[in-house]
């Protein structure tokens, strides 16, 4: 079920991150006094009154560098325009904050401007409002054009619940969505790694383009197309087909592009660039492919750069994997998008994966792999109490979800539900898709 996303969208240095970290419960998001501190989105999964959903802090405005330095408006203008526009594109709910200290801004018409012309619902959050003059001051905003201002201080927590309260009251419900019998892929990384190139790569091979399919942003189209007669839908994340001019700040805004085309495909193709390394954003990205239950191939891009010797492609590999080890499960595959070196085996990989997210273990094997490995390994116990394990089954797949009873749960420890998870992987293999493993007491049921 992908969760619903709640943008925070505004000036540098309004107070941004600091709602960010407390809608989420955690200091995710550094926080400083100095304007434009957050350099990349960053999400975090935040739940209010029975709904899950995710929190996306965009950062600065200004994330052209030339934007940072005085006289540079028009720079600034265009990191406006794109934060807007991809937030009304890719939010389920905008919160659109402004500063009671400076009052309306020339960007804040800006932004104003382009939010009015959405249909999401849109918040406009006066923020710094942490007394009574503040808050008369914050009606200085309805002439913004989007309702009725709401004054709240970030800091202090003033009005932060109120202002969930409004937004979950207008969020839709949200529906599981089965897999679709068509393998949908996502081609999603950090910018310029290479992914239209990559997809250009992989529509220029000897194949059969059935459609285009309007997808779910401004200028993201998904492609449907057959590949060895096994129609797929590929989605692109980059929103390009081919090279041309990119808007200012569109390429940096992108993980909210990633974050939904994450929810709505089957296989995510981490495509990460072989002369920089796994990078923090890589990681980032990776998490939320996790958090998703997707499976995942990553794919290392550029390969024709990297000079070569006999254990390259190995050191390589072992190095991704120590760097990305929470999907060490993950198969690596190297390519060239600019040669289509080893591209084929890029969707060859991804459809390997997708099967064994729809993998389902039989259940006498299952339980026979559960007695043999509690006898190779002896569960964990507390004090007299030692944990033992009743009965196993799949409950589900996409992805394969494991029930195990128990006698206790709370004896259950992380490295004995690993080390069960490697029990699983080396019997039935599982690559590249994640396991959802869950421990009940013998009376709940599954």
């Amino acid at each position: 079920m992908t969760k619903l996303i709640i943008a925070i969208v505004g000036r540098p240095n309004v107070g941004k991150s600091t709602l960010f970290n407390r809608l989420v419960g955690e200091r995710l998001a550094i926080v400083t006094d100095t304007a434009g501190t957050t350099r990349d989105r960053l999400y975090g999964e935040a739940d209010f009154a029975g709904r899950e959903f995710i929190v996306v802090d965009t950062g600065g405005l200004a994330l052209d560098e030339r934007a940072d330095l005085p006289g540079t408006p028009s720079a600034m203008l265009a990191g406006v325009r794109a934060q807007a526009q991809i937030a009304i594109d890719e939010a389920d709910a905008i919160v659109f904050m402004v500063d009671v200290e400076q009052g309306p801004t020339p960007n804040d018409f800006e932004i104003a401007k382009i939010l009015r012309q959405t249909t999401k619902p849109v918040y406009l959050i006066v923020n710094k409002a942490d007394n009574e003059t503040r808050r008369m001051e914050a009606v200085d905003f309805f002439q913004l054009g989007l309702g009725e201002p709401i004054p709240i201080s970030a800091l202090h927590g003033v009005g932060t619940g109120d202002l969930l309260d409004l937004i979950i009251a207008n969020l839709p419900e949200q529906v599981p969505a089965e897999p679709s019998e068509i393998p949908h892929l996502a081609i999603v990384g950090r910018p310029n790694v290479g992914k239209s190139s990559l997809l250009n790569a992989i529509l220029g091979e000897e194949r059969a383009l059935v459609s285009d399919i309007p997808g779910t942003t401004r200028d993201a189209v998904d492609t449907e197309l057959v590949w060895d007669a096994q129609p797929i839908v590929l989605i692109d994340t980059a929103g390009l087909r081919k090279r041309g001019h990119i808007d200012p700040g569109i390429e940096k805004f992108s993980s909210l592009r990633a974050l939904r085309a994450i929810g709505r495909a089957d296989i995510a193709l981490l495509v990460i660039d072989a002369v920089d390394g796994v990078m923090a954003q890589d990681q980032h990205v990776a998490h939320y492919i996790l958090e998703e239950y997707k499976g995942v191939v990553i794919v290392v891009n550029k390969w024709d750069l990297v000079e070569k010797e006999t254990r390259t492609m190995d050191e390589y590999t072992e190095r991704i994997r120590y760097q990305l080890d929470f999907i060490a499960y993950a198969p690596v595959v190297f390519v060239s998008a600019k040669t289509r070196q080893r591209v084929r085996q890029v969707i060859d990989k991804a459809l390997v994966v997708r099967a064994a997210w729809l993998m389902r273990a039989p259940t006498s094997e299952l339980n026979e792999l559960v007695r043999e490995a509690t006898l190779r390994h002896a569960p964990p116990g507390k004090g007299k109490r030692v944990l033992k394990f009743l009965y196993a089954t799949q409950s589900g797949v996409a992805p394969p979800t494991f029930v195990f009873f128990v006698n206790d749960k709370k004896l259950v420890h992380f490295t004995y539900q690993r080390y069960l998870e490697n029990q699983l992987r080396e019997r039935w293999g599982f690559e590249g898709a994640p396991l959802k493993m869950i421990f009940r007491n013998r009376r709940e049921g599954v």
